[in-house]
Formats: C-alpha cells, sequence, structure tokens
C-alpha cells in the first residue's frame, strides 16, 4: 500500500487538469495514488483520465458523483482513501517535482501517532511564497494558531487519515454547494498539531471560476453553510475578537436564508445578541456588493 493519497476534487476543469498529471509524473518518489473525484463534470474529464490510466505511469484512481460542490468532494475521498497519509491538490494547481519526497522523507523521520500531520507552503507558478513562511523557531502549528499569530497567505495541509476518520463529514445543505473546508481543520485543531515543513508542496494559480474570488456570491448562494460554519466558529475560534467576527457573520447568514430563530439556535447567545447590529450592516453590505446576481 502506498503511503500518500493525492486527491483532486475537480468539475469540468479537463482544460487544466493536465497540470497537476503532468507533475505528478515528474515526482522524483512515486509512493502515491492520484485520487480523482469527478463531481458532476460535463466535459471530457472522464476520457482525459482513462487515457491517462491507460497510460500507467503512475497509479490513478477515478470516482464520478453528482455535483456535490467542493466539500462533497472532499466527504467521498475521505470515505475511499486507505493510504496513511492524504492531501488535497486543487484541479489547477500542480506539484513541484520534488514535494512527494519531501513529504514521505519528512513523515518518516518526524511522523508520530502525536501529530495530525504536516502543513507546508504553497508558492504561486513562479514558485513565491504564497503570504509568509510558517514560524522557524518551532517544529509544531495548528491551522488556527498560525493564522492567529500573524500568519498570512493559504497553507499545505497533509493529514494522517486515521486521524480525518475520527471527525464527522462536512454536512450538505440542499440547494447549496460551498461549506469552507476550514470546519474539518478547525475541529482537528482542538485536539492535534501539525508538523512544520518549511517546504513548498504545492503551486496555486487562483482562477476566475474559482471559488475564492467569488466569496460574496458564495455568502448570497450558501447562506446556510455559511450560518453553521460561523455556529461552529463562534465556540472554537481562538480568540475574542474572532469569535465576536464569527457572531457577526452568523447574523448576517441567518437573515439570508431567513432563519428567525437564529438567537436560540446559537451556541453564544449573549455575543449574538451583541453581533446583531453589526450583522445587520454586514447583511446590507453583502446584498449591495451582489445587488446584479439572480
Amino acid at each position: 500500500m502506498e503511503t500518500l493519497t493525492i486527491f483532486t476534487p475537480t468539475y469540468n476543469r479537463a482544460y487544466c487538469l493536465h497540470l497537476g498529471y503532468e507533475a505528478l509524473c515528474r515526482q522524483t518518489c512515486k509512493d502515491f495514488i492520484w485520487l480523482i473525484i469527478d463531481d458532476g463534470s460535463s466535459d471530457n474529464t472522464a476520457d482525459l483520465v482513462e487515457s491517462w490510466q491507460n497510460e500507467g505511469i503512475i497509479k490513478i484512481e477515478y470516482h464520478y458523483q453528482q455535483n456535490q460542490g467542493m466539500h462533497g468532494a472532499h466527504n467521498t475521498a475521505y470515505r475511499l482513501i486507505k493510504t496513511e497519509l492524504n492531501t488535497c491538490i486543487d484541479s489547477d494547481d500542480y506539484m513541484p517535482d520534488d514535494a512527494v519526497e519531501k513529504i514521505i522523507t519528512f513523515w518518516h523521520e518526524k511522523g508520530s501517532q502525536e501529530v495530525a500531520g504536516i502543513i507546508g507552503l504553497d508558492t504561486d507558478y513562479e514558485g513565491k511564497v504564497i503570504g509568509k513562511r510558517l514560524p522557524e523557531e518551532r517544529e509544531r502549528i495548528t491551522v488556527a494558531r498560525y493564522y492567529n499569530e500573524g500568519g498570512v497567505g493559504d497553507k499545505k495541509m497533509v493529514y494522517r487519515t486515521d486521524v480525518v476518520h475520527q471527525y464527522p463529514p462536512y454536512p450538505i445543505f440542499e440547494d447549496e454547494k460551498y461549506l469552507s473546508l476550514g470546519w474539518l481543520y478547525e475541529q482537528i485543531d482542538q485536539d492535534y498539531e501539525l508538523l512544520i515543513l518549511n517546504e513548498p508542496l504545492v503551486r496555486v494559480e487562483y482562477q476566475p471560476d474559482g471559488s475564492s474570488l467569488n466569496m460574496f456570491r458564495q455568502y448570497i448562494r450558501n447562506p446556510r453553510s455559511f450560518a453553521f460554519i460561523r455556529k461552529s466558529s463562534m465556540v472554537l475560534a481562538p480568540s475574542a475578537k474572532r469569535r465576536f467576527m464569527e457572531a457577526i457573520h452568523y447574523v448576517s447568514s441567518s437573515i439570508l436564508c431567513k432563519n428567525r430563530h437564529f438567537l436560540s439556535e446559537s451556541p453564544r447567545k449573549g455575543l449574538t445578541l451583541c453581533a446583531i447590529p453589526f450583522g445587520i450592516m454586514l447583511y446590507i453590505f453583502i446584498r449591495w456588493k451582489t445587488r446584479n446576481i439572480k
């Protein structure tokens, strides 16, 4: 059995999926499986993947499902993964040629049951680190602690599969296709730290059709999902300031999904009550920003 599963959720991304494939073929260590979760694509993704499987250069597993959104694709991947470690590489991203070797070598040297896995660096296509590097003076950190202490930019997590299986799957809300992947990371943060590997593990470029550029649209289209996330973060966020911000967003998302019972359903009722005026203002702002979205 291979050590690492690299899983890629994809939806009508056949035009850029070759970047990931070509990079995986170049890996200096082949101790991995590439799991492709096709989240309802209507392009030629299936035929493309079959052609790569027939080439036999790397081990590829393919799973098709009806469209559920990124978090639904992650749920499926976590259900299917059998290897010790796993990491997600998005369909428009790719790994540096030595990334798998760095992950496997580092894990064999430092890995243990005490940690959830590894946190490494994202870079752009030119190799420039996204945001800040991880703390050089530490060996371990949580995702939340990194950002709470001034960290900036996306980072790449490599999780132990048995750790991920300890937590419930992302909830799926009818007619909503986006729920922040950070919800799972926040749960894991409560029980485990990650080993710091200050090395590039993925090269990224944000595409115009990527969710990271359309957050206001996501607020409008997925209000129940956002309200769910905010309720969790009101409890688990590492600072009082962050918890209050989550309460503000919880109020605005609750208004968007027309939930009149949001105060009684809140895990932090006093905090939510104080956040109501600000949540209303945020709701108005979101509506203004998305006024042309039908």
